[in-house]
């Protein structure tokens, strides 16, 4: 692989013409064409008077961008000025559609969140490739793709082009959604040691609800966690007790092969297994029916329902109140001697947090700008939030954590001074650039003493589908999809997997099982090709 990304298409700087002359709206309104320095500080010179339209989603808590303290130190380095068209989260997809479709278009859109269809606006002329203006005018990002081949990869398109820019933050603790937690107190109250295996667990689950330990009055001691919000609180972590892990969107990978769990006999044994737990009341009743902010209140209620859990961390469930009371436990060895610990298929790095549009007549200077923010200085700041508010430079000029407000959590702090969108930071940065946060260092101690030796390798990496692909894959899995999570609920809540199983696998073929997963093999390969060893 080429140590740079070939400039494929000079006309792409002068696309400005593609997007027509006629919109529904005046919404976004487009900078003219100025003069700008191609190396250095600031971007135009004083008195040079260009605004750069942007849309980008935000949430609840954040202020508008143009408030934040972030971009207004960039504005006063660079002597460019944002038009912020914030949007809020809940709404943004909506109004970027219809931007796109009435040909309305701003410079660019931060915080994207195209889908890989984007491919379809690029062909369509409303967004424009930027391979070239990465090459010219991207020094900083420039540097990390030669240092991340596996990251050109993901941002490239199936046609060559490279539409959208990235955000990565290498913590390494995505792939690891949940931890297992047990009520230490009541294991000290009923006399028992920490589980070292499934059936160790369930017998704790038995033994808190029969001594009623929480003192309601009932037996409403249970394990529970969140029914699927696609990352945190989910069952199928377990499942890798019985030889093969499990994620949400069923797909893992095994020896360079990827798999269908969902019709594996490890799957199925797993099912029968927990069906047992459900039919003993062990299991929350409700997962399949609460959303995470109902799991998350019963961690705090009064008498406290919780004698295990799955979740990212302790003190989001049951409180900083309860945490003390909690403990971790490591990957749980199955009924078959299995023990070990699956990843999710969330990735560290991410396309499509910056989008440039064909209605932009500065497309150079707007690189040149985006490319401040993958200085790994900024970067960090962009993520977590500005020097200031989160940070300090210490002696070394490595930033490092300060103090927050009193009484506010670094979830929330964050929403409100740090934008997010395009970034970089790399492994290498944290402990030379910039101080990882005490909780995400304490994951990841927590991750090497419970976890590491028996994580599972492979996972399903952020492939780059086609447009044939995703009508495809969108066509066949919303159905097969359905049928897999309802069976999922049914089974473990009911039973009757064992005499439905036959028919259900060959239903899902039926569906077109075979060729979905023929079209995740083949993205699968496509993005390892582009990838050196």
């Amino acid at each position: 692989m080429k140590n740079r990304i070939s400039f494929t298409c000079v006309a792409t700087l002068a696309l400005v013409a593609c997007n027509g002359s006629e919109t529904t709206g005046d919404e976004n309104k487009n900078a003219e064409r100025v003069d700008f320095h191609e190396e250095g500080l600031p971007l135009v010179d004083d008195g040079v008077d260009v605004s750069l339209t942007f849309v980008s989603p935000k949430s609840t808590l954040a202020p508008d961008f143009d408030e934040m303290r972030i971009f207004q130190r960039l504005e006063e380095e660079t002597n460019v000025t944002i038009n912020w068209n914030n949007i809020p989260g809940d709404g943004y997809v909506e109004r970027k559609n219809l931007m796109l479709a009435s040909n309305d278009l701003p410079d660019a859109f931060y915080n994207a969140g195209f889908s890989d269809y984007l491919v379809r606006y690029g062909r369509d002329g409303a967004i424009i490739p930027l391979e070239g203006l990465i090459e010219e005018y991207a020094p900083n990002l420039q540097s990390i793709l030669d240092a991340r081949p596996e990251l050109l990869a993901v941002l490239t398109a199936p046609d060559g082009h490279i539409y959208s820019l990235p955000r990565v933050e290498e913590m390494g603790l995505v792939p690891f959604a949940n931890f297992t937690v047990i009520n230490q107190a009541w294991l000290d109250k009923v006399g028992l040691d920490q589980p070292d295996t499934l059936d160790e667990l369930k017998e704790a689950l038995r033994a808190f609800r029969e001594q009623d330990v929480n003192g309601s009055g009932s037996t409403d001691e249970v394990l529970s966690l969140t029914p699927n919000d696609g990352f945190q609180g989910y069952l199928g972590d377990f499942f890798a007790a019985f030889g093969l892990p499990d994620n949400p969107n069923k797909l893992v990978v095994k020896d360079q092969e990827v798999i269908f769990t969902a019709i594996r006999e490890e799957y199925k044994e797993a099912i029968v297994y927990f069906h047992e737990w459900f039919k003993e009341g062990l299991i929350d009743q409700e997962v399949f029916t609460q959303d995470t902010g109902q799991f998350l209140a019963k961690g705090k209620q009064d008498p406290n329902p919780l004698g295990a859990f799955l979740f990212w961390e302790i003190e989001s469930v049951v409180g900083l109140d309860r945490a003390d009371d909690y403990t971790l436990l490591g990957p749980l060895e199955g009924p078959n001697g299995h023990r070990m610990y699956g990843r999710s298929n969330h990735q560290e790095h991410h396309r499509s947090a910056f989008v440039m549009t064909s209605a932009n007549e500065n497309p150079e200077l707007t690189m040149r700008w985006v490319d401040q923010l993958y200085d790994p200085t900024l970067s960090a700041q962009i993520n977590w939030g500005p020097i200031g508010d989160i940070y300090e430079e210490d002696e070394n000029g490595m930033l490092v954590n300060v103090d927050l407000p009193e009484g506010t959590t670094m979830g929330e702090y964050r929403e409100r001074v740090a934008p997010m969108g395009p970034s970089v930071v790399l492994e290498e940065h944290f402990g030379t650039i910039v101080d990882m946060e005490p909780r995400a260092k304490q994951r990841l101690k927590d991750i090497e003493t419970y976890y590491s030796e028996y994580i599972w390798e492979e996972n399903y990496p952020n492939v780059f589908m086609t447009e044939e692909e995703l009508d495809r894959l969108n066509y066949i899995e919303t159905d097969l999809m359905d049928l897999v999570n309802r069976n999922y609920a049914r089974w473990l809540m009911e039973g009757g997997i064992e005499e439905e199983w036959d028919a259900y696998v060959n239903q899902l073929n039926d569906m077109g099982l075979e060729e979905v997963m023929s079209i995740r093999q083949e993205a699968f390969n496509r993005f390892h090709r582009q990838v050196p060893d």
